[in-house]
């Protein structure tokens, strides 16, 4: 796997300060994307053990929220595969650190049991995320307004507790 760009104590990516790593390879190719040069798989530089210790490191300090997956898609299938050992790591190492993933992918019709994009890695990938913000940005849907999202059909899911519960349920700290 490749990755474009990781940014330290971003704040814009999810709730806190957090890391965020912008991953390289994305099939949704969604019209109006903020950067379509990462739907190159290519795009970018290795994800390599050096890079992963970097982030990790960069997690370490108290006022640092947790991490935050973003792309190109993180939840393509060969980008799934290249990221479970590496969010293994993260919760070993923090268990307190919330993880974020973006995917232009839906929940239900992509990533479950059955889904297009689910793979052997996919279930026990989303059992280490605890907010994953789904859905395909769509130009016409699109809205500055809405927190942690571009348009107005995406979702911002509490994981742990729609895997707990069999059905979508929206982050409860979502400001409406």
């Amino acid at each position: 796997m490749n990755y474009g760009n990781i940014k330290y104590f971003d704040i814009a990516d999810g709730e806190g300060v957090r890391t965020t790593l912008f991953v390289s390879g994305c099939t949704n190719r969604c019209k109006g994307c903020f950067q379509p040069e990462t739907w190159d798989f290519n795009y970018g530089e290795p994800f390599t053990k050096e890079v992963e210790d970097k982030i990790l490191d960069s997690l370490e300090p108290y006022y640092v929220d947790g991490l935050t997956l973003l792309g190109g898609e993180p939840m393509e299938p060969s980008n799934q595969a290249a990221l479970l050992p590496f969010l293994r790591r993260v919760r070993e190492r923090y268990p307190e650190k919330s993880i974020w993933c973006f995917t232009g992918f839906v929940l239900e019709d992509d990533l479950l049991k059955g889904g297009r994009k689910h793979t052997p890695c996919t279930d026990e990938l989303l059992s280490l995320i605890d907010i994953l913000v789904d859905g395909p940005y769509v130009e016409e849907l699109r809205n500055i307004m809405l927190q942690f999202r571009g348009s107005e059909n995406q979702r911002v899911i509490d994981l742990k507790k729609t895997l707990q519960q069999g059905k979508a349920v929206i982050w409860d700290k979502l400001r409406r």
